[in-house]
């Protein structure tokens, strides 16, 4: 068997999966990448273009894909309920699998979340969980799409030989546009037309999150435990949670984001006041924005994903996240937030993406 490292990146225009390719890239790693459709990703070694949930058509084009030796699956497709997300996400893991059935594959893992504790998202907090988050806590009742594609991953595994992982990230802080998981960006647009409109700097989100402790993960720690997995025979067929390692209030970070920006903290109304309800008018300012500082004329709703970090923020109970899985074995990564969001919102000024 050769000890050459190929990895399989699938879903890799996404914020795990754009982190975790570079970082593979960086360690000498050879990538191949699979997305929907064409990509022109500098990092990348083979494209392959492939609608996994066309099991013909992907096993066909991941011919390309027989050498890999590690897969890293960092992809979802939300469908309309959680029957039809079980459905699809789970044929997504097995069309891929199918698709490299003759690589000589060594490791998997597999990039899931929260919602493995929280609940689908028609069944989501509706069970209150005991915090912090432990990959040792039973699966919740219920269909759930993450729990299905553990499944796949976990046959798969056993038929063909291979050590697995799963990792469990938080809120996920990172640089990637058209990302509709992508807080830092959407905050970060928030912030530029509250600095543009005057209006004021408001938490959007529910008192819980507010005041309670939480945490979240940054793109590139996630990258590092992925690799760190891959690599450590003794992480071999092992759950992961992934956070960044500090704990924060957003009563705290929002002030931080607020100097950031040069802005004053609006007061808090005591309850959500939900980002898609308050940025309708949204498009029409920030074609004001992107004239008015010459940015470049990326539409703000590819940008900004209202309805995800409102639905984050505005959650009615603690989160926070665990990680002794990792650390007892050996990993010792550590990010500070405050770095996490500031170095996306310098990349997106840097970029010309946001106001200077």
């Amino acid at each position: 068997m050769s000890s050459k490292n190929i990895a399989l990146i699938v879903g890799a225009t996404g914020l795990s999966g754009s982190y975790a390719g570079r970082y593979l890239k960086e360690q000498g790693w050879t990538i191949v990448t699979v997305s929907r459709s064409a990509a022109d990703l500098s990092w990348s070694d083979r494209h392959i273009a492939a609608n996994l949930e066309d099991a013909v058509a992907s096993k066909a084009a991941l011919s390309a894909a027989a050498d890999v030796s590690h897969v890293f699956f960092c992809m979802w497709s939300r469908q309309t309920n959680e029957e039809e997300n079980v459905r699809v996400n789970a044929a997504m893991v097995r069309n891929l699998f199918e698709g490299v059935s003759g690589a000589a594959i060594r490791h998997a893992a597999l990039v899931t979340g929260l919602k493995h504790y929280l609940g689908s998202f028609d069944d989501y907090a509706k069970v209150k969980p005991y915090t912090p988050f432990l990959e040792s806590s039973p699966r919740l009742p219920g269909p759930n799409f993450y729990y299905a594609q553990e499944d796949v991953l976990f046959e798969m595994a056993a038929k063909r030989g291979f050590a697995w992982s799963v990792h469990r990230p938080h809120t996920m802080i990172g640089m990637v546009i058209g990302n509709a998981m992508n807080m830092a960006v959407t905050l970060a647009v928030y912030a530029s037309i509250c600095k543009h409109t005057g209006r004021p700097f408001v938490f959007p989100g529910s008192p819980e999150q507010y005041h309670a402790v939480t945490d979240v993960t940054d793109a590139r720690i996630l990258a590092q435990q992925l690799h760190w997995a891959a690599t450590t025979p003794a992480a071999a067929n092992t759950p992961f949670n992934i956070v960044n390692g500090d704990l924060f209030r957003w009563t705290w970070l929002w002030r931080q984001i607020a100097t950031y920006f040069g802005l004053e903290v609006g007061e808090y109304p005591g309850r959500a006041v939900p980002l898609q309800e308050q940025m309708s008018n949204a498009p029409a300012i920030w074609s004001e924005i992107v004239a008015k500082h010459a940015l470049q004329n990326i539409p703000v709703n590819k940008l900004a994903s209202w309805w995800h970090s409102d639905a984050d923020l505005g959650r009615t109970l603690e989160c926070f996240t665990d990680m002794t899985n990792s650390r007892t074995l050996g990993f010792s990564a550590y990010q500070r937030t405050t770095r996490s969001f500031f170095d996306v919102f310098d990349e997106l000024r840097a970029s010309r993406i946001i106001p200077s």
